[in-house]
């Protein structure tokens, strides 16, 4: 319990009117100081809602709702860019894998095989002609072998002027060894009677003196 001091008083003596008309007007200034004091005190603050009433249990309540939800929605916000971004890291990792396969180099086609055969002898050597850009056709090429050689890649001439001189004609389309070396057809075999070698040789030859073996139709 806490005592509170009174104001003291001066000691008035009551003794005459004049006295008592003094004692008066200093209660009467005591009184005026304290109400002014209570008055001038601040009143407590109470919450009230948005209408300016005071807050009731339930507004305290759908306020702390409120509060709960906006955090939701923060949270909930953050997932969904959270996820955003991570899709795209997603798809920027995919694309870069798929550039990563194209990048890889292909494996190389197998060669195409062709029949160990006159007409695949005949279909190898064009494939070869046309990277190697020598003209000939399949008809001209097959007129003149047929004609040389009747299509045996052994077949040698042993009786004429080159076969007199030491170098015979031999192979598919009839070519000499000085011939053979000079038109050689690089990727082909370095052998005179190989089908391939000496068929591109002979259409080499005969594209550089007739312009093409489809030009030949006769010794040459």
């Amino acid at each position: 319990m806490t005592v509170r001091s009174r104001a003291r008083v001066p000691a008035i003596n009551c003794g005459s009117s004049a006295s008592s008309a003094r004692l008066d007007r200093h209660l009467a200034v005591l009184g005026d100081a304290q109400t002014t004091t209570a008055a001038d005190a601040p009143a407590a603050v109470k919450p009230v809602s948005a209408n300016g009433l005071p807050l009731t249990a339930k507004d305290r309540a759908d306020d702390g709702k409120k509060a709960q939800q906006a955090a939701s929605s923060v949270t909930a916000g953050h997932l969904k860019v959270t996820a955003v971004e991570k899709q795209g890291r997603a798809a920027k990792q995919a694309a870069s894998r798929s550039v990563e396969r194209k990048a890889i180099a292909k494996p190389k086609a197998a060669p195409k095989r062709y029949a160990n055969n006159l007409d695949g002898w005949i279909r190898e050597s064009l494939a070869i002609m046309r990277d190697k850009g020598i003209p000939g056709s399949y008809e001209g090429l097959h007129r003149n072998i047929i004609r040389e050689s009747a299509g045996d890649p052994n077949a040698v001439n042993d009786w004429d002027i080159n076969a007199i001189n030491g170098v015979p004609s031999k192979g598919l389309l009839q070519v000499i060894q000085p011939t053979f070396d000079t038109y050689h057809v690089s990727g082909t075999p370095h052998k005179l009677t190989d089908p391939i070698a000496n068929i591109t040789a002979a259409a080499n030859y005969a594209a550089h003196r007739y312009g093409s073996i489809d030009n030949v139709n006769s010794a040459y």
